[in-house]
């Protein structure tokens, strides 16, 4: 069975989320944008967990589901903020757990480290590899993966306090650490370059780390899974071997937050090689730039752009649909217009993801669908749509018509 999955999610009791979030809209917006299998996120909460016990049945299987139906992992991510190599280091990772039983016991060593009613995402002064190690003695089957590997801040891999290996991170733990999760502003042949995937040993996924319910957070990106039978130990397992793991679904990289090098407050932006000769300043106030991923994968990579290893599986990039619509009409993603157009599309052809990836041009013609948004949707089909990229904090933004090229 094909399952697309996105298993990095957060309650409205993380900060900087939706006060909308609930599990019954979680559900409401994985339907409508395609998405097969949801984390729960943020377990660890003492009122989402009690959200979570009263609304999801646990089957034997470690999956929960709805009382209509939906599907649901024991699911969250944590901050780990401590000292290692004579540095500062801050690195996010996702949590997951095969069934209540565990789900409770991550919670109650969790709470032997710090407060968990403050954050949906608590932060924790205590190493990634002490973390993995206490944790592989409560459960082996009990899975962490960094999550967004490249941001600056809270990546693993990350250029201000993350590291330039698994192995620095993770030292002799590092054998328990099966896959990353990509981020917005990096993409598969971008991370192929690293040593860790040259041999085949880590996988990836690619989850949204959704902070709203609305259709361009959640899914924005996601893992397809191929696997016999819908269960905790399938998931994982395709995760830790890559039998199973499909493919993922990502934005183009260049759509996320840090793709490049830049100051925010500046809107100032620029390539690696800029940056090179701009000697990591800014060209307006003169400081540090916030160096992106496409810059600080340059500097860890070991192999050439262009690499493929062994292992490597299929991707999309793909904006979301509310963009290519709010970009062809020329209006916010939160427009009546581009909301009206939207909802159209999805009742004539069941759900985002099946747009973006499965309905032929004809299908559209024959429903009448804007001819430009119809040649947008299948340009962000063959990865083809061009970006002007994100940094530091910002976005990135689908170019002018002109700048597409012949399209327009």
């Amino acid at each position: 069975m094909r399952i697309i999955a996105d298993l990095q999610i957060h309650s409205r009791f993380a900060r900087a989320t939706s006060k909308d979030i609930t599990l019954a809209n979680l559900e409401k917006w994985a339907r409508i944008k395609g998405i097969d299998l949801l984390g729960t996120g943020d377990f660890q909460h003492p009122l989402w967990n009690k959200e979570i016990k009263e609304n999801l049945k646990e089957d034997e299987k470690g999956i929960l589901w709805s009382k209509t139906g939906y599907p649901f992992l024991w699911q969250t991510e944590v901050s780990l903020m401590f000292s290692q190599g004579g540095k500062k280091r801050a690195v996010h990772l996702l949590i997951f757990a095969p069934d209540r039983e565990i789900a409770d016991k991550i919670v109650e060593y969790l709470g032997s480290k710090g407060r968990l009613d403050y954050d949906g995402r608590p932060i924790f002064g205590i190493s990634c590899k002490q973390l993995v190690k206490e944790l592989k003695e409560i459960e082996d089957k009990i899975e962490i993966i960094p999550a967004h590997a490249f941001t600056p801040w809270f990546g693993v891999f990350g250029s201000d306090s993350g590291f330039d290996s698994m192995e620095e991170c993770f030292e002799e733990q590092s054998k328990h650490i099966y896959a990353i999760e990509s981020g917005m502003s990096a993409d598969p042949p971008m991370i192929w370059r690293l040593k860790e995937f040259i041999n085949g040993k880590i996988n990836i996924v690619s989850f949204s780390d959704a902070h709203s319910f609305w259709p361009w957070r959640i899914g924005r990106e996601a893992t397809i899974f191929e696997i016999p039978e819908l269960n905790y130990e399938n998931i994982m397992k395709a995760i830790r071997t890559g039998h199973g793991l499909s493919g993922t679904i990502e934005t183009p990289p260049e759509y996320g937050k840090y793709h490049w090098d830049g100051h925010r407050n500046c809107n100032f932006s620029c390539s690696p090689s800029e940056t090179k000769k701009l000697g990591g300043k800014c060209h307006v106030c003169g400081k540090e730039l916030t160096i992106g991923v496409e810059n600080r994968i340059n500097v860890i990579a070991k192999e050439k752009e262009g690499f493929k290893p062994s292992n490597a599986k299929e991707f999309y990039r793909l904006a979301p649909l509310h963009e290519l619509i709010a970009f062809v009409n020329g209006g916010a993603m939160t427009t009546k217009k581009t909301w009206a157009a939207y909802n159209t599309l999805i009742d004539k052809f069941r759900n985002e993801f099946n747009i973006l990836l499965n309905v032929k041009k004809e299908d559209f013609i024959r429903e009448k669908v804007d001819e430009k948004l119809i040649e947008l949707i299948l340009l962000n089909r063959e990865g083809k749509l061009k970006v002007k990229p994100g940094f530091d904090g910002e976005y990135g933004k689908i170019l002018t018509q002109e700048k597409q090229g012949k399209l327009f």
